[in-house]
């Protein structure tokens, strides 16, 4: 069983290391924080997260909810009690409060196995296949995009512009792939854009069949003729571009 440690405080990495080297079917990697977890659970594919809650920048239950699918299962362990509803609400396997002793930690390592096994336990409900927030990198900082504030969408070179009313921070990401996860959340309307259709105010036609969608905020995102009927069916509209 691949387990990954995530916990800013080293020592305390090091003092569950130390019990799961006990162990004999555990191969462990440790992360220090969370975007630190994040290019692990990529690169290493963990079957399971022990999981610190209170972490700078991301804490345990933002990185729980931010999670790709098919994500790995959950462990919380932490100093903190009060969290216990939270670490169930995004699916975790058990909570573990510190100090805890080498059975109880056994305890919530073999509900993972159980859950791992074939024919096993059923898993509890996985968290949502496409988070409801991005984590976007700022200066050595993360900044934290809830989805529900990201009014459209705008490619710029490697990145992709996520324009909200707080601005318009860059996400290393193309496209083609956030809508491959957000499709339900947002529409194609250019080459280079994407709108959230609730968020349009008005549609102003154009030649040749082109549009310019003036969005709730203000601002003006282009559509063109490519992508004009297919974004008339999702906000439930005839397209008033074409004759009846």
């Amino acid at each position: 069983m691949r387990i990954l440690i995530v916990d800013d405080e080293a020592p305390a990495r090091a003092r569950l290391r130390r019990m799961l080297a006990l162990e004999a079917d555990l191969a462990v990697t440790e992360a220090a924080d969370g975007v630190e977890a994040l290019q692990r659970i990529t690169a290493d594919r963990p079957d399971a997260l022990l999981l610190d809650i209170a972490m700078p920048e991301l804490t345990g239950i933002a990185l729980a909810a931010s999670l790709p699918a098919p994500a790995p299962l959950l462990v919380f362990v932490t100093a903190h009690q009060d969290y216990a509803l939270d670490a169930f609400d995004v699916a975790a396997v058990d909570y573990l409060h510190k100090p805890y002793d080498q059975a109880r930690l056994r305890r919530a390592l073999d509900r993972l196995r159980a859950r791992l096994a074939p024919g096993g336990a059923p898993a509890a409900p996985s968290p949502p296949a496409a988070p409801r927030q991005l984590l976007v990198s700022e200066r050595g900082a993360t900044r934290v995009v809830a989805l529900a504030d990201i009014e459209w969408l705008e490619t710029a070179d490697n990145y992709v512009a996520l324009h909200t009313a707080m601005g318009a921070p860059l996400l290393r990401q193309t496209l083609g792939a956030l809508l491959a996860q957000y499709g339900a959340d947002f529409v194609r309307c250019h080459r280079r854009a994407a709108v959230r259709a609730d968020a349009i105010a008005r549609i102003e036609p154009r030649d040749k069949g082109d549009c310019v969608l003036l969005m709730r905020s203000g601002a003006r995102v282009p559509c063109s003729r490519q992508f004009r009927s297919a974004l008339m069916q999702r906000i439930g509209e005839r397209d008033p571009l074409r004759p009846a």
